[in-house]
């Protein structure tokens, strides 16, 4: 017997996860969007069974619907997948990366029969489109499932077996927790780091120095600021209360740093950084995680001629793709004199290894 895949928007998420469930056995993929050019595409590269711009011809009949389009348009594809004859017993998940609000309205559309279970695959890539799809995405990444209390156990069963294709890890938490669990290791990063590159941004106006000595340290931690403006702005009014929540946790946490400097308090200053230290370190250093992972190398080179051609093509040789090279010109915050970016972990590893054993000093 078949079973019918349905990925409504497919992009780097719903495309890599259509790659992962297509040519298993009796499953079969369809993707969907409203643009025929896009549907083309889908089929032209491989990454679904078919395609179509019709919602309805994509749903019907599936076992399982995948909703992966952005945040701001979850509740409204739901909403129109009420109106749609689903099949008995078919469930229907989404890839947002806020919970509480889209688990409401699923239990506000009051499905006969039909299972909606959130999700929230905590894997991303600094390419998008279907173009970056692939089937690596998840794998040993975390892969949330938001089942609220009413859940049917059976339907949740069935979803994590077909998620095994993904090789992620499964990890079961409900959509208010999701929130304010994100919330604190995502969404409050990302609006640190706008609001102190904007801060910054300010003080260049009079004085380009800023923008100049800024591309160390500074530029890495921020990176997460060039996130997509219109994406952000859906996450972030959508998880309203838990953000606000947290923001004022991070005023007191910065009022406690005033506080310490105003009395010269330089023993809590040292505790400050030692405790953060600290927990950091217990962190898992190359998991796959809701903000993408950066898999760098630094290397302290001789500053000769030819020697960064000659690192490229030593990668080259044995197959490890590099996808940019930076020469680092501000370095309080950063060791080494060249940056190696490269997609996949695996490179990574072998690249450390292959330049460690030709005697460049190697810093990670």
């Amino acid at each position: 017997m078949r079973t019918k895949i349905a990925i409504l928007g497919v992009g780097l998420i719903g495309g890599s996860l259509a790659l992962c469930f297509k040519n298993r056995p009796g499953m079969h993929v369809v993707g969907y969007s409203p643009s025929p050019s896009s549907t083309e595409k889908y089929v032209q590269r491989g990454v679904v069974d078919e395609a179509t711009t019709s919602l309805h011809e994509a749903v019907v009949d599936a076992d399982y619907i995948f909703v992966c389009c952005p945040v701001g348009m979850l509740e409204s594809m739901l909403s129109d997948l009420r109106n749609l004859p689903l099949k008995s017993g078919c469930i229907v998940t989404d890839v947002g990366s806020t919970k509480a609000s889209v688990a409401r309205c699923a239990r506000s559309l009051s499905w006969d029969d039909v299972h909606f279970i959130g999700g929230h695959p905590m894997a991303g890539s600094e390419r998008s489109g279907v173009e970056a799809a692939t089937t690596l995405l998840f794998e040993n990444a975390y892969y949330v499932l938001t089942p609220d209390d009413s859940a049917d156990e059976e339907a949740y069963s069935r979803l994590v077996s077909l998620l095994r294709y993904t090789k992620a890890h499964i990890i079961r938490m409900n959509p208010e927790e999701h929130d304010e669990v994100v919330g604190a290791i995502s969404h409050l990063p990302h609006v640190v780091a706008v609001a102190l590159v904007n801060q910054v941004r300010s003080y260049n106006e009079s004085n380009e120095l800023y923008e100049l000595l800024a591309a160390g340290g500074f530029r890495d931690i921020t990176r997460i600021a060039s996130s997509d403006p219109v994406i952000w702005r859906d996450i972030l009014t959508n998880n309203r209360d838990v953000v606000l929540r947290l923001l004022q946790d991070w005023k007191a946490s910065t009022e406690r740093f005033i506080d310490m400097l105003q009395r010269q308090d330089g023993e809590g200053i040292i505790q400050q950084f030692t405790e953060a230290g600290e927990f950091r370190s217990r962190m898992p250093e190359r998991r796959k995680g809701i903000i993408q992972s950066l898999y760098e190398l630094y290397v302290n080179v001789p500053d000769h001629p030819g020697i960064i051609g000659s690192i490229a093509t030593e990668l080259g040789n044995h197959h490890i793709n590099l996808s940019n090279v930076q020469i680092i010109e501000s370095r309080e915050d950063v060791p080494g004199v060249l940056r190696l970016s490269f997609r996949q972990q695996d490179d990574w590893d072998r690249a450390r290894e292959l330049l460690s054993s030709k005697g460049y000093e190697i810093f990670i």
